[in-house]
């Protein structure tokens, strides 16, 4: 028997949306996709998650669209997949939005308003949009299981993370290090890579910057620094003493410097001159095109 195909005189784009949508809907598509697939090897695959505290962007239906396909390439290779939702409810903007919405700081939390209070207009304004985000998942076509999300602050789901990390620690894969963690003084907590890049966290001023002198080691490396300084020695000066000028807006990280940068394209020069602090003569190095403004 020949199939008969519809013929479209116009390619309207909304309407075939709504189409697809409804016939997927209808025939539980997604559903079937994965009880089909009963017995055969698991593709496990967990959504994002994404915070509900504000509107889907079109950079979410760009990144859901990738997640969709490779769920779907591997429904198609013979896998079962399932596609657990979750919502993210952790999180220093979540905090600031409720703060700023209550016209509060840190500082209020447990005078101006108590801490039960204040988890609790968190816990609202976590899922303020969950509508929204369920509306455009299922208007893009996103195939994930919205009915039984995981949920970031329920305890099964804190609990779990806590249990993950006892059989990390128990099989020996746990080790502690040393690492330069951003932080906020006003926020009194730590902050991750996501919460650096949110609108307004980096803004230009003007500020103060200190120069420190960094002495030279001596070695075959660094020879030449030390016979140019001894060719032409003013009174008193101590001989074979060089130091590198380097510059930062952020003293308070030198005493975890581990080095100097350099740059390959800039010219440096050896400057003798006289120490503003000891006002002994002292060896310098230092960039030729910051001569007229350290001197």
């Amino acid at each position: 028997m020949a199939s008969k195909y519809r013929e479209f005189t116009g390619l309207n784009l909304p309407l075939i949306e709504s189409e697809v949508l409804a016939e997927w809907a209808q025939n539980q598509a997604f559903e079937k996709s994965v009880n089909l697939r009963e017995g055969a090897p698991s593709f496990v695959f967990y959504e994002g998650p994404p915070s509900a505290n504000g509107m889907p962007g079109i950079h979410h239906v760009i990144s859901r669209t990738l997640k969709d396909l490779v769920c779907r390439y591997k429904t198609m290779k013979g896998f079962q997949v399932h596609r657990k939702g979750g919502w993210d409810t952790h999180g220093l903007p979540i905090e600031l939005g409720v703060e700023k919405e209550l016209g509060i700081t840190k500082e209020d939390i447990g005078t101006k308003i108590s801490v039960e209070d204040y988890n609790k207009k968190c816990r609202e304004a976590v899922l303020r949009y969950k509508d929204k985000w369920d509306e455009i998942t299922r208007k893009m076509g996103y195939w994930v299981d919205l009915n039984d999300p995981y949920i970031t602050f329920r305890n099964e789901y804190i609990e779990t993370l806590w249990w993950l990390l006892s059989e990390l620690y128990q099989k020996g894969l746990l080790y502690e290090s040393v690492s330069i963690q951003p932080y906020s003084p006003a926020a009194g907590t730590g902050l991750s890579s996501h919460e650096l890049n949110q609108p307004g966290t980096y803004k230009d001023v003007k500020d103060t910057s200190a120069v420190a002198m960094f002495k030279a080691v001596r070695n075959e490396k660094s020879e030449f620094l030390f016979e140019a300084a001894s060719a032409a020695p003013i009174a008193g000066e101590q001989e074979g003493e060089v130091f590198f000028m380097a510059w930062t807006t952020t003293p308070w990280t030198l005493p975890s410097n581990l080095g100097l940068t350099v740059g390959s394209n800039i010219d440096y020069v050896l400057v003798k001159t006289f120490n503003p602090y000891t006002h002994l003569p002292v060896n310098v190095v230092l960039a030729k095109a910051l001569i007229g403004k350290i001197f």
